[in-house]
């Protein structure tokens, strides 16, 4: 299985922004640590990262037919990119969405995701190791 780990807009900063939220972690270093998980299981795994919705959106895009999922934490842009969604949705490739926090236990407007609907799945709140249970729930 090949999966995607699509990361949007201001997730390059991880580890150093917000560390009481999101941890003192680099995202390369995540990025590590997921690609081997990826690997111990038989899998493989591509990362992208942009702050620019259109690059997510067209990187959702050119996955049909490379990759067999998709792990998305889009950021800021999951409360309000009706671009992002409907590149989730034009594509067959599932897409499970992503989140280090617990966005319902934070600000109101955190609360609410336009990706949702058309995403296979969400998982939330524990950190890094949302993204691995994402690849997990490929891997099932």
């Amino acid at each position: 299985m090949k999966l995607l780990v699509v990361n949007g807009v201001n997730l390059n900063l991880t580890g150093r922004r917000e560390k009481g939220l999101y941890g003192g972690e680099s995202l390369e270093s995540i990025n590590r640590e997921l690609a081997a998980y990826a690997e111990k299981r038989g899998h493989t795994a591509d990362f992208f990262q942009s702050n620019l919705e259109g690059e997510l959106c067209t990187r959702i895009q050119e996955a049909e037919g490379k990759y067999d999922g998709i792990v998305l934490n889009a950021g800021a842009y999951t409360h309000y990119s009706i671009a992002l969604r409907d590149a989730i949705a034009a594509v067959s490739v599932p897409v499970v969405e992503v989140h280090m926090t617990n966005v319902h236990a934070r600000e109101e407007f955190r609360r609410t995701s336009v990706l949702t609907p058309v995403c296979r799945g969400e998982i939330l709140g524990f950190g890094k190791k949302s993204y691995l249970l994402a690849m997990e729930s490929f891997f099932l």
